[in-house]
């Protein structure tokens, strides 16, 4: 009885377990967020609606050894707990280093630990690179479900990088109907290596573009992904998106820096969130400076809403559109910018329905903790 095992899931095994499986992870996106909207979940911080603890490290450091302040270089703790059918307790940790990609890694590097709720004791740790990305492109896709338009032919990405994969992934397995695809990238092989990935993945987009501006690429678009990381000198530098280029009725996703006029996010878009908790959380976090930081849309337009320029009511939640309480589309016209922050609890969801697979199809590694503990 005093016996723990715990199962092992590399990168391998996680694939035969259904994680880059984007429908199957886009359902259970919405399950969550829906749980995280009735409140049966808790997240790190003084309210349960944290983010994570982050490690970042000084520009000059004064001892040696210590590594010095670089592009998104960090390390991440995010833990949660998620109810409903999953009743699991989870944590994404992680070490990011933009300079990781001239080694040939990927920028970050994640590791999932699941959890007994119960006891706390561990039932899996797992490979989470690609955990982490296709949740986070399946976030996006709960907005493509719910708020593109049916017929949306025509879609941009601003920032082909590897978020902009899943959420490319949730996009075209969602509408399928899409046949163009427009690309706007900082590099002539970034955005080639992108279009490769769509034609070799989704044969049905006719055609591909690598276009020069933004304006170009979302001139008639009906979904418009922004995926470009943070830059360091602050909103200023994000992508712009200007109200003259933006077709009525596009549908833009939001998990990483964008930047709109005000006038046009006040008076004319409507605002959707992954969740209100988060942003609520991230404004005590870093009060002013979280749109700075992060980049994520909404982190602004709760700028706006403090700053009493934004009436509250339309700071609306994807997951009371999942459920009917509010509409998916108003009219056909409206532009909807539907801003992802990412949560813990969304790990924790894709991490135990894939344990779950695992545990059927018995994949990956058992290992033991120990027998009997020597201290109890």
């Amino acid at each position: 009885m005093t016996a723990i095992n715990f199962r092992y899931l590399s990168e391998q095994d996680m694939i035969a377990a259904g994680v880059t499986d984007i429908a199957r992870c886009t359902d259970v996106m919405e399950e969550a967020l829906i749980l995280l909207r009735n409140g049966d979940y808790m997240m790190a911080g003084e309210h349960g609606n944290s983010h994570g603890a982050m490690i970042t490290f000084p520009e000059v450091p004064v001892h040696a050894g210590m590594p010095c302040d670089g592009p998104d270089r960090r390390f991440m703790a995010m833990p949660a707990y998620l109810g409903g059918r999953f009743g699991t307790t989870g944590v994404k940790w992680y070490g990011s280093n933009t300079a990781n990609r001239a080694k040939g890694l990927p920028r970050s590097i994640h590791l999932f630990t699941l959890n007994d709720t119960d006891t706390g004791a561990p039932l899996a740790i797992m490979s989470a690179n690609l955990l982490s990305a296709y949740r986070t492109g399946a976030v996006p896709g709960v907005g493509v479900k719910h708020l593109a338009r049916e017929d949306a032919k025509i879609a941009a990405v601003v920032g082909p990088g590897v978020i902009a994969k899943s959420v490319i992934d949730a996009t075209l397995t969602l509408r399928p109907g899409i046949d163009t695809v427009r690309i706007k990238g900082r590099s002539a092989a970034g955005v080639e290596s992108f279009a490769a990935y769509i034609r070799e993945n989704f044969p049905q987009v006719a055609n591909v573009v690598a276009v020069e501006t933004i304006e170009e690429a979302i001139a008639d678009a009906d979904i418009v992904m922004a995926t470009t990381s943070t830059d360091i000198e602050g909103s200023g530098a994000f992508p712009y998106f200007p109200a003259s280029a933006i077709k009525p009725g596009a549908l833009f996703l939001l998990p990483a820096a964008a930047r709109f006029d005000d006038d046009f996010v006040i008076n004319q878009a409507r605002l959707v969130l992954d969740a209100r908790g988060l942003y609520d959380a991230w404004a005590e976090e870093y009060d002013t400076q979280a749109y700075e930081l992060l980049g994520i849309p909404g982190t602004h337009f709760h700028d706006l809403m403090r700053e009493g320029k934004l009436p509250e009511s339309k700071l609306e939640e994807i997951a009371d559109v999942a459920t009917g309480k509010i509409p998916a589309r108003r009219n056909n016209e409206e532009i909807i910018l539907y801003s992802v922050g990412g949560m813990p609890i969304e790990d924790v969801a894709w991490a135990t329905d894939l344990y779950r697979s695992a545990e059927q199809q018995d994949l990956g590694q058992v290992l033991n903790l120990w027998q009997t503990p020597v201290l109890a």
